[in-house]
């Protein structure tokens, strides 16, 4: 750890353009009849995502089809690597067609003890800035937690139940065809999400594992589809559990009283909570 604290500070920018394309190929993966891809539109909230790509080369990638440990992430020396959540503040709309700069840094890098053994959690901070802008347009944290290799007698967290009677549901059924439509938009090889041999014989997982980043942006799409004119500006989510392919997950959505905040979630098919997140609104 005290090697790996060295790591805490560093920077990379990276530079993309919101082109239309990825816009229609997540609208039509989030079974949208239209995509919002003319000139000038704006991002719905967290399709960022769909830019500044990993784009790492074939040589440089590791046994787990992540990037081999090292660069602007601190080598990390466990291998299982889950996105565990993030927190955003939405300052301006991101647009189709805009030039953005994106200036990451390692905030924090830090190691607890759970029931599985070590657990390393890095958080880096992302900054999106528009052309000729001074202030961000968007600020992200994205919390990364990094896990020793599943043994038989592992004790898992107890689950918890989702809570009930929320305003808004939607039930999906998330098939490899889903995940692997995901991996691809936003050139994710991390082999937990397509590769089932992989998953189940080496990482332990009954089953291919349900990207948290798409869990998250079905909770934003469904804050979208039943509260169309909402302005997004904070979101938070944590991931609870995984979620695993060919069995029926739902989200669902409970606005606060005086409609400023909405509380977002995500279960599985035994009903169990396997994200939380809260959306406020400006």
């Amino acid at each position: 750890m005290q090697d790996l604290s060295t790591w805490i500070g560093r920077s990379e920018t990276l530079h993309d353009t919101f082109t239309a394309a990825p816009v229609r190929a997540l609208s039509a993966t989030l079974d949208h009849a239209e995509a919002p891809d003319a000139a000038g539109s704006p991002l719905p909230p967290l399709w960022h995502w769909l830019y500044f790509l990993p784009m790492h080369r074939q040589s440089e990638i590791g046994p787990d089809g992540h990037a081999r440990r090292g660069g602007f992430l601190p080598p990390v020396p466990l291998p299982r690597r889950m996105w565990a959540g993030s927190q955003f503040d939405f300052r301006r709309a991101l647009r189709v067609g805009d030039a953005v700069e994106r200036r990451s840094t390692i905030e924090n890098v830090s190691r607890k003890d759970g029931r599985t053994g070590a657990l390393v959690f890095v958080k880096v901070r992302h900054e999106l800035y528009t052309a000729d802008a001074t202030e961000p347009a968007l600020v992200e944290h994205h919390d990364i937690v990094y896990r020793e290799a599943r043994r038989p007698d592992d004790i898992e967290p107890p689950p918890q139940p989702a809570p009930t009677g929320a305003a808004w549901r939607r039930e999906l059924l998330p098939d490899d065809v889903l995940l692997f439509r995901y991996s691809a938009l936003t050139f994710n090889g991390h082999r937990i999400h397509y590769d089932r041999r992989y998953v189940t014989e080496v990482e332990g997982y009954p089953g291919l594992i349900v990207h948290g980043p798409l869990i998250a942006t079905l909770l934003m799409d469904l804050l979208r589809r039943e509260w169309p004119e909402a302005d997004v500006a904070s979101f938070r989510f944590k991931a609870v559990r995984p979620t695993f392919d060919g069995r029926p997950m739902a989200v669902h959505g409970q606005p606060d009283a005086d409609g400023r905040s909405v509380r977002l979630w995500a279960s599985d098919h035994e009903g169990w909570l396997t994200m939380d997140a809260v959306a406020t609104l400006r």
